[in-house]
């Protein structure tokens, strides 16, 4: 739980200040810092549901082994 919050105050940290560096505004900069995480968030559930779907499709994968 504790990578989990580190994690989370990285990514809120980060949007803040590339909102607050491009636009110069403390209140953008946090809007956006609220909002990136929460869309990213819901982007992030579609990607796995797609990758669920893909594993699923394609049946246990073969891992190859080199013979070095």
């Amino acid at each position: 739980m504790t990578k989990t919050f580190t994690f989370a105050v990285i990514h809120f940290t980060v949007a803040f200040s590339v909102g607050y560096a491009l636009t110069g505004s403390w209140a953008l900069g946090s809007a956006i810092a609220l909002v990136e995480p929460a869309c990213n968030t819901v982007a992030f559930f579609f990607h796995e549901k797609v990758w669920q779907r893909i594993e699923r499709n394609n049946g246990p994968e073969i891992e190859l082994y080199n013979a070095y």
